[in-house]
């Protein structure tokens, strides 16, 4: 694909998300999170192929920066989602128990 018409996707596509999740209920965001979480380990699969098959050193370096950024993004989207459902959780021990 010509790299102008990726630019353009992607000056199209950053608003459009940008628009659709601002109108997302806050009830439904923790758990659109944690499914995001789960298929952005696809991101990681795709970036391990990338790298794999990559045959110029550039493309390897790149494929395998690719890789620790999905994986920081899985984790961190992990410990956010975890710290969320964790306010929901009932303290253990109190006067009334």
């Amino acid at each position: 694909m010509h790299p102008l018409i990726l630019v353009l996707i992607f000056i199209v596509a950053a608003p459009l998300g940008y628009k659709i999740i601002s109108h997302v209920p806050s009830l439904l965001h923790t758990p659109l999170m944690s499914g995001m979480n789960a298929l952005s380990g696809l991101n990681i699969l795709g970036a391990l192929t990338a790298c794999a098959a990559a045959a110029a050193t550039g493309s390897r370096i790149l494929g395998g920066l690719a890789v620790v950024l999905a994986m920081i993004n899985v984790a961190g989207g992990f410990s956010v989602t975890q710290r969320m459902l964790s306010m929901f959780r009932h303290k253990q021990g109190g006067a009334g128990q």
